[in-house]
């Protein structure tokens, strides 16, 4: 059972990188065009800035649940690691209990605030719906929350292979 939960979590995890990535791409692509509108033509898009805006959301909300799953995370641990073993995994749970926790406020809060605005539309794409612009953080908190329960469940994924790579340079 638990190779199956861990092929399932790697493939959302790779979903999540694409879509996150892709967004990041997008984004590299899209100020530069508004910066040469701006100042090359003379004549600003109107478009780039609030699209930027948008995949912002969508990088943020896949990108950290990746970042999540691997502990690529921002986290504090230094006195934590003082601490002895059983008061480290005793931490290790609050953690990811206060994760879940928030993963759980993400998903529900963010289908409530997807339903509220999904019949307002983007000021500046009047076809977008605001919900549809909104839908990452619910489904962002939902995917985080798979992350979480995976480790509760079956522990931590292994280090991607960039890192193990960086710890083995490092070493000698």
């Amino acid at each position: 059972m638990a190779p199956t939960i861990r092929a399932m979590m790697d493939a959302l995890y790779l979903f999540c990188v694409v879509v996150a990535g892709t967004a990041l791409v997008l984004i590299s692509a899209v100020i530069p065009w508004a910066v040469y509108t701006r100042y090359v033509l003379n004549r600003a898009a109107s478009w780039p800035e609030p699209t930027a805006v948008l995949l912002m959301i969508v990088l943020t909300f896949f990108g950290a649940a990746a970042c999540y799953r691997v502990g690529m995370h921002m986290r504090m641990s230094f006195f934590v690691s003082l601490l002895p073993a059983h008061l480290q995994r005793l931490c290790a749970l609050v953690v990811e209990l206060l994760m879940a926790l928030v993963a759980l406020f993400m998903a529900v809060w963010g289908a409530s605030l997807v339903a509220t605005t999904w019949q307002n539309s983007v000021a500046d794409f009047p076809a977008l719906s605001v919900g549809l612009t909104y839908l990452p953080i619910p489904v962002g908190g939902a995917i985080l929350l798979l992350f979480v329960a995976e480790r509760l469940a079956i522990g931590a994924p292994a280090p991607p292979l960039s890192a193990i790579a960086e710890a083995i340079s490092t070493s000698g």
